[in-house]
Parts: structure tokens; C-alpha cells; sequence
């Protein structure tokens, strides 16, 4: 049951995160706006695309907003408490700190789901959108590294047909050095081979060039062999935009989509610990808005005489350090020092044991 100081204290809070969101979102957008204006110029961006660019860039902004926005507020909504003398009032009346941290608390982790379902909703497909834009119209000096040749690929299109490409283009959709191999029970029923590959957008077909088709019988013995240097056109069971699901990057998965590829992928046999890192990290980031809210009520009262001072000076250390060991542990995941799991935890850990010690110093 919500009594009048949990509401005093939550609509102080509230007033205060919904400001600094729109303030970080309206920096956001204006920063990157001026550092992409002379790409879009440059290659001459419709004004309807850019204004998509940044509508599906918005939900990235609030993701990456919400725990500043969290801190400062728990910050500035306690702060004032404090400076106003109703903090030294409510424990004249016997409310302890961990009576006030309850609602905010709370509010931490409704804050924290929230996150869980932007960055896996809208985030994810906020991310895959602006890059094709990025991809398909803005062509020269692209931000975000986008890949438009990929290597080694290794694609299993079911139990038994396997697939590999040494190189493909995706913009030109044309690959070199095709296999194709359709196994039975074990034996090698149909193999195809071929020097390049190229798709047909009209016909939606293949076409083939220096090419061998070879077919086996039960007993794995070759029985047949058509072999051509003209371009043929086949169907190869496969299309562009599933060869093009190896250049996605994890940022434009959510969580579930990303368990999907990296099963696929280990399938495959393709190594996949960066990918498992990402996938533990889109939980432990949605965390960081209770942990930013757990280190932040007790810096403010832990010293009251100049608790919005103390509290905003250390609630940059707060928020930069924990990024910082956020970046850390997924590097030292990505290098195999740690498990994918311990790396995108390891934050999170960190951050709340010094949160739950600093609510034992403040206790009263």
C-alpha cells in the first residue's frame, strides 16, 4: 500500500527522470544529427529517410539515457529532501533509509523490466532498420563497419543439406567458391560445387559459372556428373537474405533471436563466445537501472550537509565506473579470460555489493 511519503517521494523522482530523459534523448539526437549532416548531404539523403533514421534511433537513445536519467534523478529528488531538512524530519520520526529506498527501489526494478523489453523489442529492431538505411543510402563513410563482404561462411540449411562460401558480396549478391553437399544417412548424396554464384533478382534463381554437379548412390558410389563453365541457372535452396543473416550484427537481435542464431551457429560449427557474451549482456545492461538507483539513495544521505554536492559528484563516478567495468568484463569475455556469463555479470556484481555496503554505512 502506497502511503502519502511513498508518493511524495516517487512523484519527486518521476518529474525528475521524465526531464532528464527528454534532455539526454534531445542531446542525443542533436549531437549525432550535426556529426551525420555532412553524410547525409554528401550523399544526398532524402529528408524522409533521415527523419526515419532518427525515429528508429530513438528507442537506442532511451535505452542508453534511462540510467543517467535514473541516477540524476534519484540525485536531485533525494538531494532536495535533504537540503529541504525533510530527510532529518522523517528520521526524527523514526523512517529509517531503508524504509525511503523501498518505492525507489521498486521503481529500479520496474525500470530495469522496462529496459529488458526496449532493448529487446524496439532496440533491436530500431538498430536493424537505421543500419540498412545506413547501408543502402548513405554509402561512403558508413559509421557503424557494416559488413558488405563476408568470409568462410558455413550454413546448415537443415539435418541435411550443408552449405559454405569463401566470399560473398551482399550489395552485389554474389559469392565465390560455392559447396553445396546433401547428406542421406551419413552418405553424400548430391554434392555441388561452384567458382562463383550470383543471384537472379527476377527469376529468383541462382546462376552458376564454372560448376561441377555430382550425385551419389546409396551406396556413396558417384553415378552421375554434370560439369559446365557456362552460367546455368538452379535452384540452390537458399537465398541472399539468409547468407545475409551472418553479417548481422548482435546489436540487431533481441535476446531470443540471438539463443536462436547461436545455436544455429555452433551447428554449423561457427565459434560463437562473443555472440554469447552480447546475448548475457542484453540481461545484466537492463539491470543497470536498479543498481545505478541502489548506489544512489545512500550517496546522497551518507553525508547530509552536502548530500546534492557529494551525491552528483560521486554519481559521475558511480555511472562511469560502471560502464567502464561493463566494458571490461565483455572484453576480457570476448577474449575467453572469463565465461560469457561471468563477463557480462561481473558489472553488475561489482556495483551492487558496493551498493548494499554503502546502505550499511548510511543506515540509521
Amino acid at each position: 500500500m502506497i502511503n502519502k511519503i511513498d508518493r511524495y517521494l516517487l512523484i519527486q523522482f518521476l518529474i525528475v527522470l521524465f526531464i532528464s530523459i527528454m534532455g539526454f534523448i534531445s542531446i542525443f539526437l542533436i549531437v549525432d544529427l550535426i556529426e551525420n549532416l555532412d553524410r547525409f548531404m554528401d550523399n544526398k539523403v532524402p529528408t524522409k529517410i533521415v527523419f526515419s533514421y532518427y525515429i528508429y534511433t530513438l528507442p537506442y537513445f532511451l535505452s542508453i539515457g534511462l540510467p543517467m536519467s535514473a541516477l540524476i534523478s534519484i540525485v536531485i529528488s533525494l538531494g532536495s529532501i535533504v537540503k529541504r531538512n525533510e530527510w532529518t524530519a522523517m528520521k526524527a520520526s523514526g523512517i529509517s533509509i531503508y524504509r525511503v529506498a523501498i518505492p525507489l527501489i521498486l521503481c529500479g526494478v520496474l525500470l530495469s523490466g522496462f529496459s529488458f523489453f526496449l532493448d529487446n523489442k524496439l532496440v533491436s529492431y530500431g538498430n536493424e532498420k537505421r543500419f540498412d538505411i545506413d547501408r543502402d543510402y548513405v554509402k561512403r563513410k558508413s559509421r557503424h563497419k557494416i559488413k558488405n563482404t563476408l568470409k568462410n561462411i558455413i550454413l546448415q540449411k537443415d539435418k541435411k543439406t550443408h552449405i559454405s562460401l569463401v566470399k560473398y558480396s551482399i550489395q552485389k549478391k554474389i559469392g565465390h567458391d560455392f559447396t553445396l553437399v546433401d547428406l542421406g544417412n551419413e552418405i553424400i548424396l548430391k554434392r555441388i560445387d561452384a567458382k562463383k554464384i550470383a543471384w537472379n533478382n527476377n527469376l529468383g534463381l541462382w546462376s552458376i559459372n564454372d560448376y561441377s554437379i555430382r550425385k551419389f548412390n546409396q551406396y556413396g558410389l558417384e553415378e552421375n556428373v554434370v560439369i559446365g563453365d557456362q552460367d546455368t541457372l538452379i535452384n540452390l535452396g537458399i537465398t541472399p537474405k539468409e547468407i545475409q543473416q551472418q553479417a548481422r550484427k548482435p546489436d540487431e537481435l533481441d535476446y531470443f533471436k540471438l539463443t536462436d542464431m547461436i545455436q544455429q551457429l555452433k551447428k554449423n560449427g561457427v565459434e560463437t563466445l562473443k555472440w554469447e557474451v552480447t546475448r548475457y549482456l542484453k540481461i545484466s545492461f537492463a539491470f543497470t537501472n536498479l543498481i545505478v538507483v541502489l548506489c544512489g539513495i545512500p550517496l546522497v544521505v551518507i553525508k547530509e550537509k552536502s548530500g546534492l554536492s557529494f551525491g552528483a559528484g560521486a554519481s559521475v563516478f558511480v555511472i562511469f565506473g560502471y560502464y567502464a567495468f561493463i566494458k571490461f568484463g565483455q572484453s576480457l569475455g570476448f577474449k575467453g579470460i572469463l565465461t560469457p556469463l561471468i563477463s557480462a555479470w561481473i558489472g553488475n556484481i561489482i556495483f551492487l555489493i558496493i551498493g548494499l555496503m554503502l546502505f550499511w554505512k548510511s543506515r540509521t
